[in-house]
């Protein structure tokens, strides 16, 4: 058993008081995979949810080298600057050969880091896909328990996957770089579709007309894309984190968005939408673990390993094998 862990009500109680240290391992509770962490995490989260869905949640992905790092920093300062407490939830990628992360984001986000409004927490991919945390939805809930009205989640990339931090958050911001035309054909064309927003980064010195041009390209390639379902009309803008420039148009346009959907009766239909993903989704990785606690399934597992690597036996076969010890251990674990 963990000693270090907290109570259930030390834990609510620290998160709903702000205390940044209990957040932090709340947080790392939520990602543990160990039984009792799950069952704790489950109860603290029950504890809190009375408290949370008070903030903005915004999505912001983008190509590597687009400087997402350097724009969630002078954005952030910019949000708190008008008076909001920010949580930027930042995913790294993991590596597959040594499954590490560097989990260096509050060194690139210096300032920000340092801001008594704002709370920045890195957490690896791990094996997710999406571009996100298998727990980034109740680190969500957490920061907006412990006082943060917005929210910035930062995915690890541009992909097919990142699609999936759309069923996450409220607002989906896409950054791409100047002179970036032909990127239309890197960026798969469903990122495109969901993003909410679209904006040019680095729109400064010698790159500021090129970066309007741009600009220009993709508010054209947006007409070519069916209109999104919530009615919004998807804006193209320009920035500089440098100069800190073009952010108060960012904030206009997420302000407008939020007031147009919450008088539509979409944005709070597109939360509820959100869970009932976040169930189907839980429930998907909560079978994956399921069956290794079971030690009859996990022999069966290691003895149809060999059979496969052998060629005795195909992958297909298999997997249907370890199913029906799943299903047989589940059987008699309820008689």
């Amino acid at each position: 058993m963990n000693t270090s862990r907290l109570k259930v009500d030390e834990y609510r109680d620290g998160i709903l008081e702000g205390d940044r240290v209990i957040l932090a391992r709340a947080i790392t509770l939520m990602e543990s995979t160990l039984t009792d962490d799950q069952e704790l995490a489950e109860a603290v989260l029950t504890a809190v949810m009375s408290r949370t869905g008070k903030s903005l949640r915004i999505g912001i992905t983008g190509a590597p080298g687009v400087g997402k790092s350097t724009f969630i920093e002078a954005f952030g300062n910019t949000l708190i600057e008008t008076g909001h407490k920010l949580a930027v939830l930042t995913i790294d990628p993991t590596s597959q050969v040594t499954l590490g992360s560097i989990l260096g984001d509050k060194t690139r986000m210096a300032t920000l880091s340092r801001n008594p409004h704002a709370y920045i927490r890195p957490s690896p991919a791990g094996h997710t896909l999406g571009g996100v945390a298998s727990h980034t939805r109740e680190a969500i809930l957490l920061c907006e328990a412990a006082g943060f009205d917005r929210i910035i989640v930062e995915t690890v990339g541009t992909g097919q996957s990142e699609i999936t931090i759309r069923s996450m958050v409220d607002f989906f911001l896409l950054l791409i770089q100047p002179g970036s035309g032909d990127e239309l054909q890197g960026i798969k064309k469903g990122v495109v579709e969901m993003a909410d927003a679209i904006v040019v980064t680095k729109a400064d010195g010698d790159n500021a007309r090129l970066a309007r041009s741009s600009a220009v390209d993709f508010q054209h390639a947006l007409h070519l894309l069916k209109p999104q379902r919530n009615g919004w009309t998807p804006k193209v803008m320009t920035c500089s984190s440098l100069e800190s420039t073009g952010f108060t148009d960012i904030l206009d346009a997420i302000d407008a968005f939020y007031q147009q959907t919450s008088r539509s009766g979409y944005f709070e239909q597109n939360r509820r939408n959100q869970n009932t993903t976040w169930f189907r989704d839980h429930f998907q990785r909560i079978l994956t673990m399921d069956p290794h606690r079971y030690p009859l399934v996990a022999q069966r597992e290691e003895k149809l390993n060999s059979l496969v690597l052998s060629g005795a036996m195909s992958p297909r076969q298999a997997a249907h094998e370890l199913l029906r010890a799943y299903h047989e251990s589940i059987k008699k674990d309820a008689d």
